[in-house]
């Protein structure tokens, strides 16, 4: 059977971004993004620069631009949860993800320096996450095409994010025989 474009693109699906978590699913969340370093690095183990430098899907980014992706957004996320914390319903700013990916070290770099900055992220957001006041949940901030989200829904955001990357290169190493 042939995976369909939908299926390529979102193989964990689409995100559920909900505005009232329970403590116990905000804590399986913040555990994905503790988690993501290592699973990505798990993921990567043993790739060749030519594997790396393979797309992920049809038109998709490489394996290599998905693994500098991850610190360019979650850099951008972790600005945008301490400007809704700090910040009264603050207007975030987007970026153009598509452009970023195009930069010469994420078309070409090293994984290794992107793994390290997101260890190095990770540690300090989660940290911080786990340390939030049940009421700092509910601040938001408008996001200019999604419109207002609390950090709930952020945080169910980039932990969707963080397991929908790593979803992209385990299936593409069970498709490609790596």
């Amino acid at each position: 059977m042939t995976p369909t474009d939908e299926w390529l693109r979102y193989p964990i699906g689409q995100p559920e971004l909900r505005p009232e978590l329970k403590p116990a699913e905000r804590g399986e969340m913040i555990r994905v993004l503790e988690e993501l370093p290592s699973r990505l690095r798990a993921a990567l183990d043993g790739l060749t620069d030519t594997q790396l430098n393979t797309p992920y899907r049809p038109g998709g980014w490489t394996v290599r631009q998905v693994v500098h992706h991850l610190p360019d957004s979650h850099l951008n996320a972790y600005v945008r949860f301490k400007k809704a914390v700090t910040e009264d319903r603050p207007t975030i700013q987007t970026y153009e993800e598509k452009d970023w990916a195009e930069q010469p070290e994420a078309r070409d770099g090293d994984p290794e320096m992107s793994l390290r900055l997101l260890e190095a992220l990770h540690h300090r957001w989660v940290s911080w996450l786990s340390s939030l006041p049940a009421d700092a949940w509910g601040r938001s901030l408008r996001h200019p095409e999604m419109g207002s989200m609390n950090l709930n829904q952020l945080l169910g955001m980039y932990a969707w994010h963080s397991r929908h990357h790593v979803a992209h290169v385990l299936e593409l190493r069970t498709r490609q025989g790596w």
